[in-house]
């Protein structure tokens, strides 16, 4: 009994030193501090969607882009239709964008789409034609403002710069939702208050843009991992370059809802992360330890949160686990103490969804009754990515595309709040 306590004890105060300084970006976030910019130029600007098997919705993200309020002269659409067997060229071909197919079954992946799709451009437009890259997921939708918000950062010197990311199917289930608070709280309370505080925000998977000269500075698109926009954020982080954020640009994805589809693409997230740590480790440490960078050690706790979680449930198994085996061991104290470091575990994860669903009611496109009930399921959903995390240490894990299907508007969304 008294082991397991001083083992829960310990790993609590590790993981409070390891995350205390995310008191001060919650502090950030509720007091509504950011950064505001003011458009200094219109940019040209280049769209990236990498799709494969998209034909459901590509067409609705297409539709958002053509209909921002930004000039659309200055913004070129591309799609890469990566591996298809489906219509995914001919939907987007039929709203007037460019359209490039890859047929390539070694080298899989968005990395790997993005760098074909970057190297058609270079071959078909003059050196110089755009100021900066834009990448979504075919899957997406994009407020009218999307880009006018982006480019006010982006034209005030910021040559990343990451959006406000939303779910436009929060409401189907605890999974979507679990996911939907996932990125917003990565959004308003770990990406706002970096951006703040002049440390270096995270790209997470979509909605990002990037300038061509920073492209050119880092020697081209060379991001293949599972998980490739971790590798393009921390590779960024050790050069000390630095991710800006923009709250007032808002993007919806559609999230999964299936629980195994779930783990798959979670247990790619982490797989992805042990490649890079293994490919990228060096250059890591060396910012992190030689030049002190806070962003580097932000970026890792947050990317090793799950790894951190699961070490205090294996811990507590593999305690009653010997327990058993142990003559005269009595169970009582040690269920006790097990559900004691759950509980609390549980509660932290919960007022943890509880405030981001608080301060970003009004955003969410999902009833009030559901968006309650949800608060209580985020921590299970959490807790699920220990299971992710099983997979991926068993090893095989692959990049696999997710089977998108939810086709709505923006007046559909606005209907659901």
């Amino acid at each position: 009994m008294k082991t397991l306590t001083y083992i829960n004890l310990a790993i609590a105060v590790v993981v409070g030193l390891c995350c205390c300084y995310q008191v001060l970006f919650t502090l950030i976030r509720v007091r509504g501090l950011g950064r505001r910019f003011k458009e200094r130029s219109l940019s040209r600007f280049a769209v990236l969607i990498a799709a494969r098997d998209e034909a459901a919705v590509i067409g609705q993200l297409i539709d958002s882009i053509k209909a921002q309020d930004y000039p659309s002269e200055l913004v070129d659409i591309y799609v890469v239709a990566d591996n298809c067997t489906d219509s995914t060229a001919m939907v987007a071909a039929s709203r007037g964008v460019t359209v490039y197919q890859r047929r390539n079954k070694i080298q899989v992946g968005k990395g790997y789409a993005l760098e074909f799709l970057l190297s058609k451009i270079a071959q078909d437009k003059p050196e110089g034609t755009y100021d900066g890259f834009f990448v979504f997921d075919a899957d997406n939708l994009l407020d009218p403002h999307y880009i006018s918000e982006m480019n006010k950062v982006f034209s005030n010197g910021c040559p990343v710069v990451t959006g406000y990311r939303n779910a436009k199917n929060f409401g189907d289930n605890w999974i979507s939702a679990g996911y939907g608070m996932y990125f917003l709280r990565e959004s308003e309370y770990l990406n706002r208050p970096r951006d703040y505080l002049g440390t270096s925000c995270a790209v997470s998977g979509t909605g990002f843009l990037f300038s061509a000269k920073l492209l050119e500075k880092v020697g081209g698109w060379h991001y293949y991992a599972l998980t490739e926009d971790l590798e393009f954020t921390l590779d960024l982080v050790c050069r000390g370059e630095k991710i800006s954020y923009c709250s007032t640009a808002v993007l919806y994805d559609e999230q999964p809802t299936g629980f195994k589809q779930s783990v798959v693409q979670r247990a790619r997230w982490m797989r992805g992360l042990m490649q890079i740590m293994g490919k990228n480790g060096g250059s890591l440490l060396h910012a992190l330890f030689g030049s002190g960078s806070f962003a580097c050690y932000d970026l890792l706790i947050n990317s090793l949160a799950a790894v951190l979680m699961g070490l205090g449930f294996v811990m507590n198994t593999v305690m009653f686990a010997v327990g058993l085996c142990t003559p005269g061991f009595e169970t009582g104290p040690v269920v006790i103490a097990a559900l004691l470091a759950l509980g609390g575990t549980y509660l932290g994860l919960y007022f943890t969804g509880l405030l981001t669903l608080i301060t970003e009611w009004r955003r969410i496109p999902c009833r009030a009754s559901r968006k309650i009930l949800f608060s209580f399921t985020y921590p299970f959903f959490m807790a699920s990515f220990m299971a992710a995390l099983a997979v991926a240490m068993s090893g095989g894990t692959q990049w696999k595309p997710i089977r998108h299907t939810v086709a709505v508007s923006l007046g559909e969304l606005d209907g659901r709040r």
